[in-house]
C-alpha cells in the first residue's frame, strides 16, 4: 500500500478534523503501544530495585557506630604517631622533622564518614548527583520509548494508513512529535521526582541526619530542570532519527554506533573535537557546574589544555542537534513517497 504525495495544484483536501483530535488520536496510539509499557514498567521496577540496593548500602549512624567509627579512625592516627617517631629517629641531621616525616596527624585530619561502614545516605551531598543519574536514565528511556513509537507506525504501515484519514502530512508529523514531546518531558519530571522520593525515603530511613548546605535546593533544582530538558532533547531525537531511517532497530544500530564507535574514535585521534559530542554536551547541560573536558596537552608546559562547556553552551547544541534532526525527518515525510 502506498500513499502518493498530493500535487501542488491539486483542489484542496477536507481537513479530517481539528488538530486537537489528531492529537487525541496520537496520545491514544501512544498510550496503546504495549512495548512502551512494558518500558514503563520496566522502569518502575529498576526504581523498586534501586531502592533496595539503598537499604542494603547505607545504615544511619547511631551511637555505637559512631564510637566504633572514631574508635578505628583513633586506630589509625596511632598507627601514623608510631611510623612517624620510627622516621624521626632516623632522620639525618639539618633537616627539619616536618619536611623528613611530615606533620603530625591529628584525628581532625581524617573525616570520620571514611570509618562508618556502611556509611549513611547523604541528601546534601548525593542530592546533585542523584539528579544527573536520574537525568540519564530518564533520556535513556524517552529515546527508547520515542523510537519505537515512531518506529512501529512505519513497520506496521500505520503510517500510510494515517495518510487516508488526514493527508496534510505537516499535521500528521506535527501531532506526533507534540506527543513525544509531551511524553518525553513527562518522562523527564516523573524522574526527577522519583528521585526526590527516593532520597527522602533513604534520608528518613538510612540518612545522616545532617543538616543541608547552603543553596542546597537552587543547586538541585536547577540539576532536575536541566534533566527534564535533556530527557525532552532525547525523547525528540529518538523519534527523529528513527523516523529519518524509518526503523527501531536501524536506528537503535546508529545510535550506538555513533556513542559506541565514533565518540570514542573521536576521544582518542581527535581530542579538540569532544566539545561537540553529543554525550559531552548532555551531561554538560545537567551538571551544576557544566562539564570540564581535557582536549589535550600543552607541548612546552606539559600541562593538560581545559576546556569548559558551560550549561547554557550545551543546551544551545543539544536544541540545534535536535531540531535539525526532527526537521529533516519532517521535510522529507512531507515530500517523499510513504509505502
Amino acid at each position: 500500500m502506498s500513499a502518493v504525495l498530493t500535487p501542488t495544484d491539486a483542489p484542496a483536501t477536507v481537513p479530517a478534523g481539528r488538530f486537537g483530535g489528531l492529537l487525541r488520536a496520537e496520545t491514544h496510539r501512544f498510550t496503546a503501544r504495549r512495548f512502551i509499557q512494558v518500558l514503563l514498567g520496566l522502569a518502575v521496577l529498576g526504581w523498586v530495585g534501586v531502592l533496595g540496593l539503598g537499604f542494603l548500602n547505607f545504615a544511619s549512624t547511631t551511637p555505637e557506630r559512631l564510637a566504633s567509627a572514631e574508635a578505628s579512625r583513633q586506630e589509625q592516627v596511632d598507627q601514623q604517631d608510631v611510623y612517624r617517631e620510627d622516621c624521626l629517629a632516623n632522620a639525618p641531621a639539618g633537616v627539619s622533622p616536618d619536611e623528613y616525616c611530615g606533620p603530625p596527624l591529628v584525628a581532625e585530619d581524617l573525616e570520620l564518614k571514611y570509618y562508618i561502614d556502611p556509611a549513611p545516605f547523604s541528601l546534601g551531598a548525593n542530592g546533585a548527583d542523584g539528579a544527573v543519574a536520574f537525568s540519564a536514565a530518564a533520556s535513556v528511556l524517552a529515546f527508547l520509548v520515542a523510537a519505537t513509537y515512531v518506529g512501529a507506525e512505519w513497520s506496521s504501515r500505520s503510517m500510510s494508513a494515517l495518510l487516508f484519514w488526514e493527508t496534510r502530512r505537516p499535521r500528521v508529523m506535527g501531532a506526533k512529535t507534540a506527543v513525544v514531546a509531551v511524553a518525553s518531558a513527562l518522562i523527564g519530571v516523573v524522574a526527577q521526582l522519583s528521585w526526590l522520593a527516593l532520597a527522602g525515603i533513604w534520608q528518613a530511613t538510612v540518612g545522616d541526619g545532617a543538616d543541608l548546605p547552603d543553596h542546597f535546593w537552587s543547586t538541585l533544582l536547577g540539576a532536575q530542570g536541566r534533566g527534564v530538558l535533556l530527557t525532552l532533547f532525547a525523547g525528540l531525537l529518538g523519534f527523529g532519527l528513527t523516523n529519518l531511517v524509518r526503523n527501531t532497530g536501524a536506528a537503535l544500530g546508529v545510535g550506538f554506533v555513533y556513542f559506541a564507535v565514533l565518540e570514542t574514535a573521536v576521544r582518542a585521534v581527535r581530542p579538540t573535537w569532544q566539545p561537540w559530542l553529543l554525550t559531552n554536551n548532555a551531561a554538560a547541560l545537567v551538571m551544576p557546574k557544566g562539564l570540564t573536558l581535557y582536549t589535550g596537552y600543552d607541548p612546552i608546559s606539559g600541562n593538560s589544555i581545559e576546556y569548559q562547556l558551560q550549561n547554557l553552551q550545551a543546551g544551545v547544541y543539544m536544541a540545534v542537534v535536535t531540531a535539525v534532526v526532527v526537521g529533516v525527518g519532517i521535510v522529507l515525510f512531507s515530500r517523499r513517497d510513504v509505502h
